[in-house]
């Protein structure tokens, strides 16, 4: 089977190595005409992620390129521990929770899809997709084209697929809650633990590397930011507007965000409202293309690598293509689905800190969702 796989990020590259396990014929095009890899925010994988990694043979290099989570501490606005939920197994070193940049685990999968022989082209932005009953043709913006018997998009949460597979598909939703990312060169907490704080004005998250950089993250409720703001903003901007809803609360992430230097960035959280339609009988969309979530949960791309190994053994063992995406759907859906239901009440809760258990009725905590999300692969 001769697959298109469209995008070139985490969850395209997951796909292609799965298909190609899968013994599919595979070709990965990518709209951006370099790597990719100047995209600077963080991202945990989960157990669920890692064990989806180990399916495809690419847990190791993954697991190499970050730094493992071993626990999760929350704090409230004094900064005294409410709950301290370990993260991971612990006796499967390539199951536990990874941290690292996109880059980082974009390159690590790259290079497991080149080291394979799998092509991926770059500058080929996709412009139209052509349906036949023997094929699939995707035209690019360069003028090239592509056939295949299956085409699958992962080209993320503003797919230039979706419309063709789901014409009445609206765009993506703001969300509620502007993200910030940045990092320091000043260790703030202990190795292994991700420190997830439930501030009066915002969510805020930390980890330190083993180099001693504390990766971190915050989330504001309010209005969505603009185009303009969002490509004119700059950090000191960034520190700005979020060092006084920091400042009330008894807790670092104040003093993390001070220390923070130029690699500072914002952009808006957004997902897609469940229900649309994911494929036609050529095409398919996977990952945030399909099902995207607010972060909130941070199980983005743990789901787009969970889709690629569903997908590559469903091809694999179902009679017909049409059966093998029947089957895909009917096994992803309420997954994803629960993961967007769950990351959209958390973003919505923007409770003031509270102990586990006492929260609005229907927002999770920390600790149901780790328990909720984890996964093994069900084929």
């Amino acid at each position: 089977m001769r697959i298109l796989v469209i995008g070139g990020g985490v969850g395209g590259l997951s796909a292609a190595l799965a298909l190609h396990k899968a013994g599919a014929e595979v070709t990965v095009y990518e709209a951006h005409p370099a790597s990719g890899d100047d995209i600077g925010a963080f991202l945990t994988l989960a157990t669920n992620g890692m064990i989806a990694l180990a399916q495809v043979d690419a847990a190791r290099p993954v697991a190499d390129a970050g730094f493992p989570l071993t626990s999760m501490r929350v704090t409230g606005t004094d900064g005294a521990a409410l709950a301290t939920v370990p993260l991971g197994r612990h006796d499967e070193p390539l199951a536990r929770y990874r941290c690292l940049r996109r880059a980082e685990l974009c390159a690590a999968l790259r290079a497991e899809v080149l080291g394979r022989g799998i092509p991926v082209r770059h500058g080929r932005r996709l412009v139209s997709v052509d349906e036949g009953a023997d094929e699939v043709v995707a035209r690019f913006a360069d003028g090239d084209g592509a056939a295949g018997d299956l085409l699958v998009a992962a080209d993320g949460l503003n797919s230039a697929t979706r419309a063709v597979v789901d014409p009445d598909c609206g765009p993506p939703r703001y969300a509620g809650q502007r993200v910030f990312y940045g990092y320091t060169t000043t260790a703030f907490g202990e190795p292994e633990r991700i420190e997830m704080i439930r501030g009066s004005a915002a969510a805020f998250g930390h980890a330190v590397s083993p180099a001693g950089e504390t990766y971190w993250f915050a989330r504001v409720a309010g209005a969505a930011l603009t185009a303009g703001e969002l490509t004119g903003g700059s950090p000191e901007a960034w520190r700005e507007h979020l060092l006084p809803l920091l400042r009330p609360d008894a807790t670092v992430a104040a003093d993390i965000v001070a220390a923070t230097g130029e690699r500072l960035m914002a952009t808006n959280a957004s997902d897609l409202p469940p229900g649309g339609r994911w494929r036609t009988a050529r095409t398919l969309l996977i990952g945030d293309a399909a099902h995207a979530a607010s972060p909130a949960t941070g199980q983005g791309a743990s789901m787009a690598m969970e889709d690629a190994v569903v997908l590559a053994k469903a091809l694999r063992d179902a009679p017909s293509t049409e059966a093998a995406l029947e089957a895909y759907e009917r096994l992803r859906r309420p997954r994803v689905e629960l993961n967007t239901a769950t990351s959209a009440r958390l973003t919505a809760s923007r409770a003031p800190a509270r102990r586990p258990g006492t929260g609005p009725a229907g927002v999770p905590d920390e600790e149901e969702v780790v328990r909720t999300l984890d996964w093994s692969a069900p084929l």
